[in-house]
């Protein structure tokens, strides 16, 4: 085969690329989008696998039939309350890839610059790419490498520490060793000093140190950061992924890799902007200092939780014509998806208006309360997101609030000094009623108090969300 049919088929496999990540944005072409980006993944490997360069065909075909039986038990055994320490993980591995391909492009580098011009003439592939660059092509193609394995040896540790601290392996706290900032700043100096070295003289150990650095700023980067930031880490880290896919595409020459990784960088980098946004914070201050600055005591909590029983609960609901629900990770850890959606259907039938408010950072993944609403066949129109409804609240009779904390909580328009000062929430206190699905008397995740659970219209439904929904279902009829 020749370059035109593997030009080609890159071209029409990011063409779905593209579409993929269009057809993700809204619930109804979510998997049809799914679909095109499955289908651009097979044309891309088949046709790298029968382009010019290819070998070791019977390897290439283990490795994919390995690593697709891996995938193939990950993904049927992972449930989706474990879904973002599972994206966490697939980043890892993207940047250990990176780090892989870039360690080798540079030993393949430095073997091509050893042959002499008769032997580089029968040279193929990759090789014969290298042999035909002249001295600027080569400098360029060592910053490229150099910024693959700089990028991907960060996404590599951090994605691993964001990993732990999502499935609760890592303390979520905010930790960072004695030097704090100052070690991370070091530590990229001495990666600019490596880049500046391994530029004028292509050897193995700047490039070796730079690694070290960089994996050492990926772990303490993402170790400094605490867990109520995870879902802006992961999509951060999912930007940086994209980022060192897209130098390492440079660096091998391969223009469908360059895109590809174009568009995840790009798509992490806009959607962490979103999320911060919506956390009213500024992405610089995510990333440097983590959740849960103050600027003096927090406001104090007057009054008590009040609870009330399946009954009372049932009660409120029949009597009411308007009510929001709002999903949190709680939701999620108990499998109460399918009971909301009972719930939901069971309402509706009785000509109650029943809506969903989503906050934009709910669970710990962007996207994380759609998907489980999804699964359990919530119709997509009347999951509507937090600047949909949040004007609704005042006329709304019920508000019931499952496993959410921080995005409902008071404070952060109540509170200047509150860790979540200015950060838009879910107004649901404004609601006639409102009906909190918690486990205890907790402070959540995030470790903050919540004025909400002790306002006079608030009532503490406690116990597991999917135990307390059973008994719920069997009051309404």
């Amino acid at each position: 085969m020749d370059y035109g049919f593997t030009t080609a088929a890159y071209v029409v496999a990011a063409v779905l690329f593209i579409l993929s990540l269009g057809g993700l944005s809204g619930q109804e072409s979510a998997k049809r989008a799914v679909w095109y980006g499955i289908v651009g993944m097979g044309l891309a490997v088949f046709a790298t696998l029968i382009g010019p360069g290819s070998g070791l065909w019977i390897l290439s075909v283990l490795l994919i039939i390995a690593g697709g039986a891996i995938g193939y038990v990950v993904a049927t055994r992972v449930q989706m309350t474990e879904m973002p320490q599972l994206v966490a993980a697939m980043h890892s591995l993207v940047g250990l890839a990176a780090v892989f391909v870039g360690f080798i492009a540079h030993i393949e580098l430095n073997r091509v610059m050893g042959m002499d011009a008769e032997t580089k003439k029968a040279l193929d592939g990759f090789a014969a790419l290298l042999a035909k660059k002249d001295g600027v092509e080569i400098a360029i193609l060592r910053v490229e490498l150099f910024l693959g394995i700089f990028i991907g040896a960060i996404t590599f540790t951090g994605s691993v520490i964001a990993y732990g601290k999502l499935a609760g392996k890592v303390d979520s706290a905010a930790t960072k060793l004695p030097g704090g900032h100052m070690l991370n700043a070091g530590a990229a100096g001495l990666s600019v000093l490596c880049l500046i070295w391994y530029f004028n003289t292509g050897g193995f150990f700047p490039l070796f140190l730079m690694t070290l650095a960089a994996l050492f700023i990926g772990y303490h980067l993402i170790m400094g950061i605490g867990g109520a930031d995870m879902p802006v880490v992961v999509s951060m880290l999912n930007s940086y992924s994209g980022w060192a896919a897209a130098a390492i595409g440079f660096s091998l020459g391969n223009d469908l890799l360059i895109v590809v990784g174009a568009l995840v960088g790009s798509s992490g980098a806009i959607l962490s902007y979103i999320m911060c946004k919506a956390m009213n914070r500024s992405f610089v201050s995510v990333i440097l200092g983590g959740f849960g600055g103050t600027t003096g005591p927090a406001m104090e909590v007057e009054g008590e939780q009040i609870a009330i029983d399946a009954e009372g609960v049932a009660t409120a609901l029949d009597e009411a014509d308007s009510i929001v629900i709002i999903p949190g990770y709680g939701m999620a850890v108990a499998q109460a998806q399918q009971n909301v959606a009972e719930l939901t259907r069971r309402l509706r039938a009785k000509g109650k208006e029943v809506r969903f408010a989503i906050h934009p950072v709910a669970g710990r993944l962007p996207g994380h309360m759609n998907v489980l609403l999804a699964e359990a066949k919530v119709p997509y129109d009347i999951v509507l997101e937090m600047d949909e409804i949040n004007d609704d609240f005042p006329e709304t009779d019920v508000a019931i609030v499952i496993g959410s904390n921080d995005i409902v909580n008071p404070a952060a328009q109540e509170d200047p000094n509150s860790p979540i000062a200015g950060m838009p929430v879910l107004e649901c206190w404004k609601a006639k009623q409102v009906f909190v699905s918690k486990r205890g008397q907790g402070t959540g995740y995030s470790g903050i108090e919540n004025p909400l659970f002790y306002k006079e219209n608030t009532r503490m439904f406690y116990g597991d969300a999917k135990q307390s929904l059973d008994t719920l279902l069997t009051m309404i009829n």
